[in-house]
């Protein structure tokens, strides 16, 4: 019997862990590459050396052959080097190469927008068409030539039509396909329409029948138009793009077009770094077999946010970015409601000002039962996860969501609204066949919120019920495993 194909792949994006991280991509493009290496395929990544990634603590070398490169950008000619290290995970060593240029990534700290102002840097579109071009002179030089190039939302969204229309007669590149994955499709490279004009690519495509939308240039709709396929980070998300115009951010149609070729895979979750058995982050380390112990990290966590203790009251969690998607406008139309129940609740997150303000407020009106810390800190955070008895995302949209998945393996309840990622991994618990491993409701309401959330402070009275939920979510599996083997299935569909 033939032993299966082994892919090269080249895996691009604007950020990894743990050289530099403003979001869940970053999350993904460190664990699936070295996934997809453990299960035998050959992975490489590209990512923008900034200047916020440190070169001798990782270890970033010269590589003589991918020195002084040029490309032009409009009328500019550009001199990058594309510099290597590697990627060090648990038993896979990843190459990874750093596309570097002083002027649009090396002098710059952060990675999208001026950290002084808040506003997105100015040339930002130069700055990503530099990324889609130095890959094809990556393959060019060292002519490893990859069967798949993996690219991952706007930033890497001109790679698609760069290789269809420059790269499609070349004898080297010729059989290269591409997926692009949607992690965040808010954000989409959206530039001036003279942007066009920077791309190189000709002229025929600049109208809105081809890369322009509305009259702009939207790096996004472009890689939707030209992937060979598309994958976002759910199931049910994936059905919602293509159903509901307000998800899909103006994008619907590109993406009702190619649903033949549109795949959700759901993300997983390092049981390295989230783990309560090897969590170095949590008070006291715990087990399914041991749930005494999750009580304390409760009393750990309950005490630093100022309360007393009492177990008999149950914690609920958040940990988000404050704003509407993560459904805080239920919340906080249900706040008052939910202050005269027999809870208490402690958020971590940063996001919109008026959300910021709110619950600071609250805190100080509610010292007893409420508390929040703006901003974000990862011990609090798995200290959270560990200690909280309930989770709560209320979200409108939740492309695919890792901290319901956190909750599961920490014997933290996770009480979600069914959409997108959440939809997929928490299933609502059914006291009469007792199979479920969450709560969940559905309508996007307040009043259904407070509902639900009685519905799981009257479980938690039953201490038999309850514990048997925590541990069927301790019980489960959302390692990367599942979801690189996904990936390749869909990587060789492309390819057949």
């Amino acid at each position: 019997m033939a032993s299966p194909k082994k892919l090269k792949i080249l895996f691009v994006t604007s950020e990894v862990v743990p050289f530099v991280k403003t979001g869940g991509l970053a999350d993904v493009s460190s664990a699936l590459p070295q996934k997809l290496q453990e299960l035998g395929h050959e992975v490489r990544i590209v990512l923008p050396k900034y200047g916020a990634v440190d070169e001798r603590r990782f270890k970033i070398h010269e590589v003589v052959r991918l020195k002084d490169l040029t490309t032009t950008i409009g009328k500019k000619e550009v001199t990058f080097s594309l510099r290597s290290s590697f990627l060090v995970g648990s038993k896979a060593r990843v190459q990874i190469y750093f596309l570097d240029n002083h002027e649009y990534f090396g002098s710059r700290h952060s990675l999208y927008s001026d950290q002084q102002t808040g506003k997105e840097f100015k040339d930002n579109d130069e700055r990503f068409i530099l990324l889609s071009k130095s890959v094809f002179e990556l393959v060019k030089k060292l002519g490893w030539v990859p069967d798949i190039i993996h690219c991952n939302d706007w930033q890497t969204g001109l790679i698609p039509i760069y290789k269809k229309v420059l790269y499609d007669d070349d004898e080297l590149l010729k059989n290269v396909k591409t997926l692009l994955t949607i992690h965040n499709i808010n954000i989409q490279g959206v530039f001036p329409k003279t942007s066009f004009q920077k791309t190189g690519l000709p002229e025929e495509f600049n109208n809105d029948k081809e890369l322009l939308l509305n009259g702009k240039l939207n790096m996004l709709h472009a890689g939707l138009k030209y992937a060979d396929a598309i994958s976002t980070v759910s199931e049910t998300y994936a059905k919602e793009l293509c159903k509901i115009p307000e998800a899909s951010a103006g994008l619907r149609d590109d993406l009702c077009k190619r649903k033949k070729d549109f795949f959700g895979i759901v993300n997983g979750i390092d049981p390295l770094v989230w783990n309560p058995e090897k969590d170095k982050k949590i008070h006291k380390k715990f087990t399914v077999k041991n749930l005494e112990k999750k009580f304390v990290n409760k009393e750990f966590i309950e005490e630093k946010f100022g309360f007393d203790y009492d177990e008999n009251i149950p914690l609920i969690g958040m940990i988000s970015r404050l704003d509407d998607n993560k459904g805080f406008d239920l919340l906080k139309k249900a706040f008052k409601e939910l202050m005269q129940l027999d809870l208490r609740l402690v958020i971590l997150g940063t996001g919109d000002k008026k959300y910021q303000k709110f619950f600071e407020d609250a805190a100080m009106k509610y010292s007893d039962k409420f508390a929040c810390y703006i901003g974000f800190d990862d011990d609090i955070a798995h200290q959270i996860e560990a200690g909280a008895d309930m989770f709560l995302m209320p979200s409108k949209y939740e492309p695919c969501g890792l901290n319901q998945m956190y909750s599961l393996v920490y014997g933290t309840i996770p009480i979600v609204r069914e959409t997108g990622g959440l939809a997929d991994t928490v299933e609502n618990y059914n006291p009469s066949t007792k199979k479920g491993n969450g709560i969940v409701f559905k309508k996007y309401d307040e009043k259904e919120l407070i509902k639900t959330i009685k519905k799981a402070l009257a479980l938690y009275k039953d201490k038999k019920a309850w514990e048997r939920l925590m541990k069927t979510g301790m019980k489960s599996n959302f390692t990367w495993l599942k979801s690189a083997k996904n990936y390749v299935n869909v990587y060789k569909k492309i390819l057949s």
